[in-house]
């Protein structure tokens, strides 16, 4: 674990003083801005110095080639890797001959500030050039929640004393280079300088860029404008210059003391996967028209009002600890801005907020992110579950080359194709479909989207569904089997009757079943027939679901239970990630879980096992899991919060709203861990508030730990939005409008009406036995350690 940056503790922002230049990377991923289309890295203003330069966009990328020591069949051809669209953030400042340069000259004061009610990032510095000269630097930043295109910078430079002239270069920049390159040098080679130009264009204070990937074949546009405004007596000169990676416009004015000069930049971003060079332009310059006629003070209002509509639902209120409030807050702005206007693309697994994992979507998107995106955003889980169905074509290509019928998503990509190389993590973790058919059935549960789910949603649970029944086997005793598959756990693999798997499985095919039978019509035209709804009934009521007698739990696959354990008390916290340190092939065959996986069945099919069952496969794997991933702790949280364990929830809930913050894995400078931040709010609803989704509709069962004295949070059902207000005593909860709600408090019934609070007492808790113990050295961060108690 690194030293955490001092950021400090405010309800509503996160800000930082002082430049750590050792710490760059990891400020920049924190104070990155994104609405989902287009996202920016906190770099400084000035480009220079940074870590990591970021400016992308969802779902451009560059392909590699796949270096494989051996080829084999059904290995994707090639990679995909997020590379950077000409960066238009960067504004280079010179006083008088001195460039400023935060390690040059004196540093007086510099301060940055990340607003998740405003969405802007904002920095003021002050800074004396090494010849004497002092000038204060305002600057705020936004990329645009209302102009999916847009981001702007408003940069105002201040003249302490004079007279100095000021000369602010900003720039279009192309082809900065990727942080995060793969060792191999054909990778390097091909993102090395990965667009190449086709056409520049100015005209005045505009400039236009237009590229072309050289493997991908993807075409992107992007052009600048200015406002440019002084005070005093002289009139800034205002020139531009183009070429094919570089456009630059140079102001240049003298500023008498107090005199400032003032730059308001707008960026526009296009791409498309069938470039026509001038249409591109004309799509970014036309978005940079309509942003310089809304004007500065209009995107910044749009701004500001776009988040009060997702925070009049989406906000949580946790009370009893400061620095965990912000910590909510700063996850829930995260995962709006990865998802907010992605339109017909996906969640990659750090959003726009770095290069990390190469930019690709995983399972955790539609498994974490966007359950939390139904509750609060349901357009934007909309979008993303729609830009899945727009991938159906990849993935029923994949299911044939790989000898299946219906469809095989990827496991990693970023449109829609494999782009991994590990088959035994990526074309075996058939879980995947089923995560997505979940996430299907979740949004459409509530919302009531009848529209998505014949458009879309019932495609993908066909097809999902068909897969599983000619992946299974069954034998001989009529049980419905799926051998040779990967579950969640990345320390297992190539395992049989994976138990969060084959629950999963069943849940797609019942989900397809009744889907099919809401909507017959489009069944049919889908080729669906009653025997084949029949078959997945018939299939669901017969997947075998391995049970350890003995013990009493669940093993995490068939036999996992009578493996060998790993040797936690051999192995020294150096070793940790293991991963790292071990051969997969010893790790797949030991006890030993890098994340919940059981443990993550007990949450997603909380109906398939009883309560004693929940807390008996707790203690179980509790011993066993490392959490060498960041996908673990909340879920952690949430069964700790079920079977009475509040205060280890309280522990993991600690442990996930200061990943990021603290970078407790040492990557968050690759970008931060969108899954794991959603994770947070997971915990929150699902563990301290028990909110659970079942057949019997939905259920709470509040219950907080110690260190919080009032949790409050709101969730959008079927279009309305419903507040629950929970305090160690009792729980509130409030409908906002719309037709009656019935709701369970614990177990008992409760009808909501519009309008009226309905509070209800929080029961006594049963005894919950012994607190688990972890392998040594991997208990979660303890709460009073996070956060200073």
């Amino acid at each position: 674990m690194t030293r955490p940056l001092p950021f400090d503790i405010a309800p509503w922002s996160i800000g930082l003083s002082g430049i750590g230049l050792r710490s760059l990377a990891h400020r920049e991923s924190v104070f990155a801005l994104s609405n989902g289309h287009l996202g920016w890295r906190g770099n400084l203003d000035e480009g220079e110095p940074h870590s990591t330069p970021g400016s992308y966009l969802n779902g451009f990328f560059e392909e590699h080639p796949m270096p494989y020591a051996e080829d084999g069949y059904g290995y994707p051809d090639s990679g995909q890797s997020v590379i950077n669209v000409p960066d238009g953030k960067i504004l280079r400042l010179f006083v008088d001959d001195d460039p400023f340069d935060v390690r040059r000259g004196r540093v007086i004061r510099h301060e940055q500030r990340l607003d998740f009610r405003a969405g802007t990032l904002h920095r003021e510095v002050e800074w004396t050039s090494p010849a004497g000269r002092t000038v204060t630097v305002t600057s705020t930043r936004l990329v645009s929640l209302s102009h999916r295109s847009i981001a702007a910078v408003r940069y105002v430079v201040r003249a302490a004393d004079g007279p100095l002239v000021a000369t602010v270069q900003s720039e279009l920049l192309a082809n900065e280079p990727l942080t995060e390159v793969h060792p191999d040098p054909r990778v390097k080679d091909a993102l090395a300088a990965p667009l190449e130009g086709i056409r520049h264009h100015e005209l005045g204070t505009r400039a236009t860029l237009v590229h072309r990937t050289r493997r991908s074949g993807l075409g992107v546009a992007v052009t600048m404008d200015h406002v440019v405004r002084g005070s005093g007596a002289h009139t800034p000169a205002v020139t531009t210059e183009v070429s094919a990676d570089l456009a630059r416009t140079t102001i240049r004015a003298r500023l008498d003391a107090g005199d400032h000069l003032e730059i308001t930049k707008f960026v526009g971003h296009e791409w498309s996967d069938s470039p026509e060079p001038d249409a591109l332009r004309d799509r970014a310059e036309a978005a940079v028209i309509e942003a310089l006629e809304a004007g500065w003070d209009g995107l910044v209002d749009d701004q500001r009002q776009r988040l009060d509509d997702y925070w009049a639902c989406s906000d949580v209120v946790v009370e009893g600890e400061p620095r965990l409030q912000q910590a909510v807050r700063f996850a829930l702005f995260h995962v709006f801005q990865a998802a907010a206007r992605a339109e017909l693309r996906s969640i990659p697994g750090k959003g726009l907020t770095g290069a990390g994992y190469q930019g690709h979507t995983f399972w955790d998107s539609e498994t974490f992110v966007l359950p939390v995106l139904t509750s609060t955003a349901p357009a934007s889980a909309e979008q993303a579950l729609r830009w899945r169905h727009a991938t159906l074509d990849h993935a029923r290509e994949r299911a044939e080359r790989l000898g299946l019928r219906g469809a095989v998503f990827a496991w990693r990509t970023v449109d829609g194709r494999e782009s991994s190389g590990y088959w035994p993590a990526s074309m075996i973790a058939f879980h995947l479909g089923a995560d997505i058919a979940a996430a299907v059935r979740g949004y459409v549960r509530a919302t009531g989207d009848d529209a998505f789910e014949r458009e879309a949603g019932l495609e993908i649970l066909v097809e999902t569904a068909r897969m599983w029944v000619s992946l299974g086997r069954w034998d001989e005793a009529g049980r419905f089997h799926l051998d040779g598959v990967t579950g969640p756990d990345e320390y297992s693999a190539m395992v049989d009757d994976n138990v969060y798997t084959n629950l999963a499985a069943r849940a797609n095919l019942e989900g397809a079943a009744e889907a099919a039978g809401r909507h017959p019509d489009v069944a049919g035209s889908l080729g669906v027939t009653p025997n084949e709804i029949d078959e997945w009934e018939r299939t669901a009521a017969g997947i075998a679901v391995p049970f350890d007698a003995a013990l009493g739990v669940h093993p995490q696959s068939a036999g996992f239970t009578e493996r060998e354990r790993w040797d936690f008390a051999a192995t020294d916290p150096s070793e940790y990630p293991l991963q790292e340190h071990f051969p997969y092939f010893d790790l797949y065959r030991k006890q030993v879980v890098k994340q919940a996986d059981l443990v993550l069945a007990l949450y997603v099919a909380h109906e398939a096992f009883t309560l004693e069952e929940k807390a008996r496969a707790f203690a179980y794997y509790e011993p066993l899991t490392v959490r060498d991933s960041s996908l673990s702790a909340g879920v952690q949280a949430v069964i700790a919060a079920e079977v009475g364990q509040i205060e280890l929830a309280a522990d993991y809930l600690a442990e996930a709203a200061t990943l990021d913050l603290d970078d407790l894995q040492g990557d968050t400078a690759d970008g931060l861990h969108i899954a794991s931040l959603a994770s947070l709010w997971i915990a929150l609803t699902a563990g301290f508030g028990g909110m659970r989704h079942g057949a019997a509709g939905l259920r709470f069962a509040p219950r907080l730990p110690p260190q919080l004295t009032r949790v409050s949070f709101g969730i959008r059902v079927a279009g309305r939005t419903l507040h629950l207000d929970i305090t160690p005593e009792a729980t509130e909860y409030r409908l906002a409008s719309g037709p009656d709600l019935a709701v369970h408090h614990f177990d008992r019934p409760l009808v909501l009406r519009a309008g009226v609070a309905s509070v209800a007492p929080t029961p006594p808790a049963d005894p919950a036995g012994p607190r688990p113990t972890q392998p040594p050295g991997r208990a979660p961060r303890a709460f009073a350690e996070a956060f200073g108690d």
